[in-house]
């Protein structure tokens, strides 16, 4: 028997990713919109993440306008990570309406119950139905 979270995530509408943007994408992409060159464009993003990592070290979260806040986490095994939650206006720039330009796998299941996910699970696969 499948389980619940087999079949809604084998069903549920996801980005297919593309191409992973690097540094060298985002330097020539900034330097174009802002007429600066590229190595200096390189340099301040370098010393952001020098300054990020700066302050979360001291304990403080870095908010970024626009881009959103990191904070630093620790887990139960006193391990160090951290954080990022995405800035409100990013979030809403990825949901005006006709943008978004990539791929959609399973676009015709969004706004579907999980409930009916299931389902379509269990018309398709007979011989293996969720419990």
């Amino acid at each position: 028997m499948a389980s619940r979270i087999k079949a809604v995530n084998a069903y549920a509408p996801k980005i297919k990713l593309g191409k992973r943007a690097e540094m060298g994408d985002l330097v020539a992409f900034i330097a174009r919109g802002t007429g600066l060159n590229e190595s200096g464009v390189r340099q301040v993003l370098l010393e952001l993440r020098d300054a990020v990592l700066f302050f979360t070290l001291q304990g403080q979260p870095v908010k970024l306008e626009g881009l959103g806040t990191y904070t630093p986490t620790i887990d139960l095994a006193g391990e160090l990570g951290i954080g990022h939650r995405a800035d409100i206006d990013l979030k809403r720039g990825l949901n005006v309406p006709g943008k978004f330009r990539g791929e959609i796998i399973h676009r015709e299941n969004i706004g579907k119950t999980s409930d009916e996910l299931v389902a379509l699970w269990n018309a398709e696969h007979p011989e293996d139905p969720v419990s």
